[in-house]
């Protein structure tokens, strides 16, 4: 579809410019990606770097006019604040410092020191004097990189608070030499509670965040550029850094000339992103049909098809799905049901056909993912007002007409976040591919232990549950957060509830 002129695109019906706007998106995404590492990434590179800037223009001028309590404050965290009676920032800096050296001489130290190598003596059994055998333990490399990783991340941690220090210290002394009063300990926790406590509500989430959320994925993406996999699983065997030879598997290279792994990447992100496109759109137009026809007028029974549709989201999905694959099978219901009554000759193969396993798996997507978007689609239909329905029809709309000038484009503003976190969901839906199909049938055309129904979240899970493969699952894991990072950001920021989120066009 060519880009239209702007008369053109007035002259367009509701539903030629909801196709037009659809396909050009899709025709511009190359280039919204393109410019995403172009223009958007240098960006918020620039901005960090001057970021750095300002921290090295105040550290600047903290030393070169700092008294010299401010400059003693450079070696000794809180100094300048405990000669200057701030006693709570004082204290609290200095036993700052002191842990950080006692982590770092008593432990840090050496897991930073085994970095580089990731340990050099392997766990071994050897005979003592009497023939015994004894277990010799040697470095843990899972270890070595864990703890040496939480090491180089305290260190950022101490550097920022030492900026932080000097910064505190520099402003303690200027507010001095102002002749104004510096805050008491009291008046500090006194701010906690008061314009300062967003911070003191967003502590504990930022911790676990840090804690459970980015420390892992540091983790995955140091793990991606060792050989760590079956053959070498410590505490037994040591793993060590390879470079880049797992991503060379992927995207080519010596690597890949004895791997199909880029073969088989190409091939599940291809099916990943289709699932994940047909697996989104179809249950977020039919749900939303399903609850504009029930909240009709004239529909009789609403509350006995609201509750219908709701009880079958109490039911695990797991359940469901795992019902669905048995009734699926080559001898379950469905199929002896149609050998019954004559309507086939072979039976269908739902789950082993790849063609027709891939549509088993969006169909039975469908059923299980209606009810939800149905209670979305309820509660914002019910909220847009009926003044607009009722002036489209005194100017002759219909229903169809009316859909697509009144009720999508508003679902489409409100729902547009919803609709990305369901797409970024489904490019990660383990459940349904799983419990159904478990990635099968196989192919010879693809790395084991892949199969033609898996995603990239099945394959991987496979990768590490079976085979081991710690560093190339780590890989895909990398792989993965790039695309869905990438394509949430774009079409966030491209989408109507971002542009426009004060008004509805």
């Amino acid at each position: 579809m060519q880009q239209v002129s702007e008369m053109d695109y007035l002259r367009m019906t509701g539903w030629q410019k909801f196709s037009y706007r659809f396909v050009m998106f899709f025709k511009r995404f190359p280039l919204l990606f393109v410019n995403f590492f172009k223009v958007t990434l240098p960006r918020f590179f620039i901005k960090i770097g001057l970021t750095f800037k300002e921290m090295g223009l105040t550290i600047g001028r903290a030393m070169k006019y700092g008294d010299w309590k401010t400059r003693t404050s450079f070696l000794v965290f809180g100094f300048s604040q405990l000669m200057r009676k701030q006693w709570l920032r004082g204290v609290m800096m200095l036993v700052f410092e002191l842990m950080f050296i006692l982590y770092m001489a008593l432990f840090g130290g050496q897991y930073l020191g085994l970095l580089g190598t990731l340990g050099t003596v392997e766990t071994a059994t050897v005979e003592d004097e009497y023939g015994f055998g004894k277990k010799i333990v040697g470095d843990n490399s899972l270890l070595i990189l864990l703890y040496g990783l939480l090491t180089i991340l305290f260190i950022i941690i101490f550097v920022y608070f030492w900026y932080k220090n000097i910064k505190a210290s520099y402003a303690a002394q200027e507010l001095v030499e102002a002749r104004q009063h510096l805050t008491t300990a009291k008046q500090d926790m006194a701010s906690l509670l008061d314009d300062q406590y967003h911070k003191t509500l967003l502590g504990i989430p930022l911790a676990g965040l840090t804690i459970f959320t980015i420390i892992p994925i540091i983790f995955m993406i140091f793990v991606a550029f060792t050989n760590y996999d079956a053959n070498h699983l410590p505490p037994e065997k040591l793993f060590t850094w390879i470079g880049w030879d797992n991503f060379s598997k992927v995207f080519g290279g010596e690597m890949a000339k004895a791997s199909k792994f880029g073969y088989t990447f190409a091939a599940l992100l291809l099916w990943t992103v289709i699932w994940a496109f047909f697996a989104t759109f179809s249950n977020y137009i039919l749900g939303m049909i399903v609850a504009i026809i029930i909240n009709k007028k004239g529909i009789k029974l609403k509350k006995l098809w609201r509750t219908v549709l709701v009880m079958t989201i109490a039911v695990p999905q797991f359940v469901s799905l795992l019902l669905m694959s048995q009734m699926l099978a080559r001898d379950g219901v469905f199929n002896n049901l149609l050998m019954n009554w004559g309507l086939i000759n072979d039976r269908i193969k739902f789950l082993t056909d790849p063609t027709i396993a891939k549509i088993t798996i969006i169909v039975v997507n469908i059923w299980i993912g209606i009810p939800y978007t149905m209670l979305i689609s309820t509660g914002i239909l019910m909220n847009i007002p009926e003044d607009l329905y009722e002036s489209a029809r005194i100017d002759g709309a219909g229903p169809v007409k009316a859909f697509f000038k009144i009720t999508l484009p508003y679902m489409l503003h409100v729902t547009a976040p919803y609709l990305i976190t369901q797409f970024i969901g489904n490019l990660n839906n383990f459940n349904v591919i799983f419990l159904l199909t478990g990635g099968n049938p196989t192919s010879t055309d693809l790395e084991s232990p892949a199969g033609q129904t898996d995603l990239l979240i099945t394959w991987l899970y496979k990768m590490v549950m079976q085979e081991s493969a710690y560093g190339m699952a780590s890989v895909i894991s990398i792989l993965m957060f790039i695309i869905t990072a990438v394509i949430s950001l774009i079409v966030y920021n491209k989408s109507g509830s971002v542009k426009n989120e004060e008004e509805f066009m």
